[in-house]
């Protein structure tokens, strides 16, 4: 008969808390990101059946627990509102996981679990690659295989299942190395699906309203990292452009198209030679901009100067990246600017906050119209001696939002601020426009990167000036000079919400997240960021030279099947021992495994001998004649007689898989 046709031994009793935890393991972490009611149908059936397991009660029919999880499964593709996809497939395989070991009852079934597991363990890459990450992968697939022997070695001490599974995964740590480092690296993101893997982007976005970065302010996590080649600029210098915004409604600032304006031009300032080279890590933000630090004179290779300065990739940043820039904080940019960038940027709503349009005509009145430069610093003046607070939490604005915030509510954070400041500066006939990014940052001590977060993010503004071209005013600074000088933390007041990383003041706690964020960047630096380009160096430093990926992913594929090949032949020549006792034995063994009697690789033959006559007396004497005969052939005096009656209990064993049931007088 064919092994196809062979049934899968019963799943032993034991093996199932094991693969529990293994299911628990790898939609554990997948928890965090989906739908609440998701997780808790997941935990439902999971506790479901522990609760059968430990009552030792039967599985519910196959029928009945088909039913809501059809029902469930067509409620995903509504939450989702699309069945194909990253999250939604993610979910799914979620609930199959869960459901899984509802129906579980043969090993075949054990083994399906286990897949499962890995693929999705898998799929824990599609949403975060952190070093978190890794770690949980590698000891969540450990015990995947730790459960792969337990199923298959039967019952023994966990210790040793445990032992067992990390040698196995120590040994393949060595080939997992090699092929990391010469295994053809591949341009582009290679966790993403492309419905919907780059939905959730987080940072800065193309409008800015009241509200925008003070939600933004709450989150702590990182935005880019910073590796200066040499001396590292001040506070107030790290200003780090993003989006530009120059398009005004009366509540909310938007991005400009491109107006096909000349080049931009940049040069250094009279008297400055100080230009900054330094290398940025920039996270996935799904948006174009590169984040360059105010202003920058050379960009790498892919990007592209946008026409208000900002440095620009060709594409979405959709997954970590390097880039390197020199730039100068010193500078000058567009000392003559274009008449259409110039008309863009005096645009203004008709008909809203009349009392700021009075304030900058009084302004403009008062300098005969020859000084933009003091109406700037009248501006300035007005945020630093009127008793203007810089807070998270600022009062709701009502249409006329300009003139609500510079005469009564006077309470905002820094794109209030720049908005109005912006405002001010068109209605008085001066070009300006609002600015955003990311300011200041922080030295981690460990690895000397400057890290900037998400609660760095900063608005402040530009004006055009005759003969000096577009400068960059802060009226944040006026205001608040801590926020500029030593943080978003030094200058909230006492109360104000602010994110965990702002929080940490204990020196314990702070050495502690640098040692960690440190740790991680190594991780993106070195393994996340082992690109095309770092392997190509990385050959070189090894005195390989310019190796193409083809005949290199030929010659793996070459060599790893040479090597499954000789794996397999030791295997199976393991498999057939020479001993004809040994044979003799084993054959009887693997018929009483059909049968679902199995003898775990560590069991003796008398031990197995009496389990199984515990387990099954009606096995009793024809397993206790068999292991008598094979010890003495094995470990005693046997004869050529013992090695008769073996093959005689293993022929005797071979007429039973037809039989049902099995019983010592029909053997």
């Amino acid at each position: 008969m064919a092994g196809a046709d062979r049934p899968s031994p019963p799943l032993e009793r034991g093996t199932v808390p094991w693969l529990l935890a293994a299911a628990l393991a790898s939609a554990a972490p997948h928890a965090l990101h989906l739908p609440p009611w998701i997780s808790a149908l997941g935990a439902v059936l999971l506790l479901w059946r522990a609760w059968l397991w430990q009552q030792e009660k039967p599985l519910p029919p196959r029928w009945l627990l088909a039913l809501p999880v059809l029902g469930a499964i067509v409620a995903i593709s509504g939450e989702y509102r699309a069945f194909f996809g990253r999250d939604a497939g993610v979910a799914v395989l979620f609930l199959l996981m869960a459901a899984k070991p509802m129906e579980m009852q043969t090993r075949r079934d054990a083994i399906a679990l286990v897949m499962l597991a890995y693929f999705l363990l898998l799929t824990l890459f599609f949403y975060a690659q952190t070093l978190l990450v890794g770690a949980w992968m590698v000891a969540t697939a450990t015990l995947l295989s730790a459960v792969l022997i337990r199923v298959h070695g039967g019952a023994q001490p966990a210790r040793a299942i445990a032992a067992l599974a990390a040698r196995l995964s120590l040994q393949a740590l060595p080939l997992a190395l090699l092929l990391f480092v010469i295994f053809p690296r591949v341009s582009g993101p290679l966790w993403g699906l492309p419905q919907d893997a780059f939905t959730a982007g987080v940072g800065l976005s193309e409008r800015m309203s009241p509200g925008s970065f003070s939600s933004l302010i709450q989150s702590g996590a990182i935005a880019l990292r910073v590796r200066f080649a040499g001396e590292v600029p001040r506070q107030d210098e790290r200003y780090f452009r993003g989006p530009v915004f120059e398009n005004y409604d009366g509540r909310t600032w938007t991005m400009a198209p491109d107006a096909g304006a000349p080049p931009p031009r940049i040069e250094l300032a009279a008297g400055s030679r100080r230009a900054i080279d330094y290398e940025t890590t920039l996270e996935a933000h799904n948006q174009r901009w590169l984040l360059a630090l105010d202003m920058p004179l050379v960009l790498p290779a892919d990007a592209v100067l946008g026409e208000s300065f900002a440095a620009l990739a060709r594409e979405p940043v959709r997954q970590r990246a390097r880039f390197s820039f020199t730039s100068a904080p010193a500078f000058v940019a567009n000392r003559e600017e274009s008449g259409r960038m110039l008309l863009r940027s005096l645009q203004l709503p008709g008909n809203v906050n009349p009392r700021a349009r009075a304030l900058a005509s009084g302004w403009v009145a008062e300098s005969g119209g020859q000084a933009p430069e003091r109406i700037v610093e009248r501006a300035l003046a007005l945020f630093r001696e009127e008793p203007f607070a810089y807070t998270l939490q600022p009062p709701l604005l009502g249409r006329d939002a300009v003139d609500d915030f510079l005469f009564s509510s006077r309470r905002g954070f820094c794109e209030h601020y720049a908005s109005a400041f912006v405002f001010l500066m068109r209605a008085a006939g001066i070009p300006a426009r609002v600015v955003g990014g990311y300011q200041g940052g922080e030295i981690n001590p460990v690895d000397g990167y400057l890290v900037l977060r998400q609660s760095d993010a900063h608005a402040w503004a530009e004006v055009w000036i005759r003969g000096r071209g577009w400068l960059r005013v802060d009226p944040t600074a006026a205001v608040a000079p801590s926020r500029i000088e030593r943080g978003v933390a030094a200058a909230l007041p006492v109360g104000d919400a602010l994110p965990l990383a702002l929080r940490i003041d204990a020196p314990w706690l702070r050495a502690l997240r640098d040692r960690w964020e440190a740790s991680n960047n190594a991780w993106n630096q070195w393994v996340l960021g082992y690109s095309p380009e770092r392997q190509r160096s990385t050959f070189a430093r090894l005195g390989l030279g310019e190796v193409d990926w083809r005949p290199l992913a030929i010659a793996l594929s070459a060599t790893a099947g040479m090597v499954l090949l000789a794996l397999a032949a030791a295997a199976f020549l393991r498999q057939r021992p020479r001993d004809p006792a040994e044979r003799a034995w084993q054959r009887f063994c693997r018929r009483l495994a059909a049968h679902g009697v199995i003898r775990a690789g560590w069991e003796g033959p008398l031990a197995f001998a009496e389990r199984v006559a515990r387990e099954r007396p009606q096995l009793a004497r024809l397993t206790r004649d068999a292991a008598g005969h094979y010890a003495l052939l094995r470990y005693g005096k046997g004869t050529p007689e013992d090695l008769l009656q073996l093959r005689r209990c293993v022929r005797r064993a071979n007429r039973m898989h037809w039989r049902s049931p099995m019983n010592e007088d029909e053997a």
